[in-house]
């Protein structure tokens, strides 16, 4: 009996301690790629404002709702397309509906030396494409990848999906578009303007903005999942407040509204 009561004693003790160490853990937040650069500042501010910090995850938007439904230990999530934040709410995975953080562009880039003059109608890549000069051609993955549904949408609307299908080159998620952008004999494609804002591209390259007419609106939403604790609420609410939104704006994303 004594020994039953130790053995008890001891497991409320390891469940204790086992709790208080979960409640220290870094909370995981999934974000989709175009944030990359832009969200690592903002959690850079949000550490050394709060001392808390969160551990950043990225890929497509598509995946990491996939990976959510599969269970995966994520306390946040930010999707470059709200279609999929609905998606796990419907499903009973998130604590509401979320909330709109910012919205997103797309611009044509072509890297250094390359033959393809960039411009907002696309007519620079019309061009070279009739020249037959266009060897590769870089966009994020369409099907799980919203900024490459975007670049889809705006080649359609100019009358370019067709005569690019032979040639294209499609990235996992927009980071690694613009990895294929920037790299091998592609001679541009369409990407981020967040990524063509942050140090990694910057100067590596010309670029155009597209116009919002061409492709749907990348309204960007992000929800608490049901596991999220006190660090991750923290961090949704900073992302909406003021430091968090201008850091955003400097890298090409219109404000939350």
């Amino acid at each position: 009996m004594q020994l039953a009561k130790l053995s008890l004693g001891a497991l409320v003790l390891c469940l204790s301690l086992a709790s208080g160490a979960r409640g220290q853990q870094v909370p995981v937040v999934a974000a989709a790629s175009d944030l990359q650069f832009a969200l690592e500042s903002v959690a850079r501010q949000f550490t050394a404002r709060s001392g808390a910090r969160v551990e950043l995850v990225f890929g497509s938007s598509g995946n990491l709702t996939r990976q959510i439904e599969d269970g995966a230990p994520f306390e946040l999530f930010l999707s470059a397309d709200e279609s999929f934040v609905a998606r796990l709410a419907d499903r009973g995975l998130t604590r509401d509906r979320g909330v709109l953080y910012a919205t997103g562009r797309v611009v044509i880039f072509a890297p250094r030396g390359s033959p393809l003059v960039v411009d907002e109608r696309l007519d620079g890549l019309r061009d070279l494409l009739a020249r037959g000069g266009v060897r590769r051609f870089a966009i994020a993955n369409p099907e799980h990848a919203p900024y490459g549904r975007a670049a889809e949408s705006a080649l359609r609307a100019k009358g370019l999906w067709a005569g690019l299908q032979p040639v294209l080159v499609l990235g996992e998620n927009i980071t690694q578009a613009a990895q294929f952008a920037t790299s091998g004999d592609a001679v541009g494609g369409i990407l981020a303007y967040s990524l063509v804002l942050a140090p990694a591209l910057r100067g590596r390259g010309s670029y155009a903005l597209l116009p919002e007419s061409l492709h749907p609106t990348l309204r960007q939403r992000m929800v608490l999942l049901t596991r999220a604790g006190a660090v991750a609420e923290r961090f949704y609410q900073y992302l909406l407040g003021p430091e968090a939104q201008d850091t955003l704006r400097t890298f090409g994303f219109s404000a939350s509204r």
